[in-house]
């Protein structure tokens, strides 16, 4: 009798944890991330912190601004090498990297070095548009939406499909200087995402999306000292490995990491604060307080800036993405 008992409650406990576990894969928050990866290193932070994250069901990687298929080549190497080649990578509409001129050109930044050439993954033969309105409409009021770049891709979405983005569960947005500028200066700034594509981001702010942003008030001054780059080199995984190449390729000595704290709000809420506030975009690129209109977006305001470093770190030593 005893034995059956115990057999019972054996039974009952590892039933538990079985579906504890399958409950656990089933609450991975879907995201998709729109990023300009290849420019400043602080996109290479934030997609490997997402790889990172155990919590993230990864839709897609998107790139936005300039020679978008050098950065999906970025894109398509990192996660090739970690492992992860069921993500598909978007190639987004090519825009110019000069603002303000329609050129036709744009820079070849010194990280695509680290990926020229590479070919054993293919990008997605969908637009950018199309693939976030698909997922969207797939999955509504499940999909995260993060913005880590210019928003020709969102704006493109908002254009063919004005009610596609409200299908999101929410939206981070690294966007914007509202009390803060850059390097801490205390007089906002254009910050470059918005400035960078001054129409877009005007469209993206009068659309009544549900949007928390992460402005230079809490990105600015969240830089990662060498004692941490060399944390990261003596790791030597696949994932670290490709995080280092590009930092060197970059080539300036302190990274700060704007959009990888765009990401860590959704990840970690509990290291930042927000306010409501009503935002406008002026035809010059600023982020303004509208004081009259609704207070319909949510703007960091501040983080526990040690913590996060702490966190991040963490995260990207103690994953082993690609060593199986």
């Amino acid at each position: 009798m005893r034995l059956r008992k115990n057999f019972i409650i054996t039974f009952i406990v590892l039933g538990s944890l079985f579906l504890s576990s399958l409950g656990f894969a089933q609450s991975k928050q879907k995201i998709i991330v729109d990023c300009d990866l290849g420019g400043d290193i602080d996109d290479a932070f934030a997609l490997s912190l997402i790889l990172s994250s155990p919590e993230l069901e990864v839709l897609g990687v998107v790139m936005a601004h300039g020679q978008t298929y050098k950065r999906a080549q970025v894109a398509l190497k990192i996660i090739y090498l970690t492992g992860m080649q069921k993500i598909p990578v978007i190639v987004g509409r090519s825009t110019p990297t000069v603002v303000g001129k329609d050129t036709g050109t744009a820079i070849y930044n010194d990280q695509y070095y680290w990926a020229e050439g590479f070919s054993k993954l293919k990008p997605s033969n969908k637009s950018a548009s199309d693939f976030i309105i698909e997922q969207l409409r797939l999955y509504p009021k499940q999909v995260v939406l993060i913005t880590l770049a210019p928003l020709s891709n969102i704006a493109d979405v908002i254009r063919k499909d004005p009610d596609a983005l409200k299908l999101a569960k929410h939206i981070y947005s690294m966007f914007g200087s509202y009390y803060m500028g850059y390097d801490g200066n205390l007089k906002p700034d254009a910050e470059w995402n918005v400035y960078a594509d001054i129409s877009s981001a005007k469209l993206f702010i009068s659309s009544g999306l549900s949007v928390t942003f992460a402005g230079l008030d809490i990105t600015t001054t969240v830089r990662l000292d060498k004692e941490y780059i060399y944390r990261l080199v003596q790791r030597n995984s696949p994932l670290t490995n490709s995080l280092c190449g590009l930092y060197s390729l970059w080539g300036t000595d302190k990274a700060t990491l704007f959009d990888a704290v765009a990401v860590g709000m959704l990840i970690w809420p509990d290291l930042f604060t927000t306010v409501a506030a009503n935002i406008e975009v002026t035809n010059d690129g600023y982020t303004i307080i509208n004081r009259n209109g609704n207070n319909d977006y949510q703007i960091g305001m501040s983080i526990k800036k040690d913590e996060f470093i702490k966190r991040l770190i963490q995260r990207l030593l103690w994953q082993n993405l690609g060593e199986n």
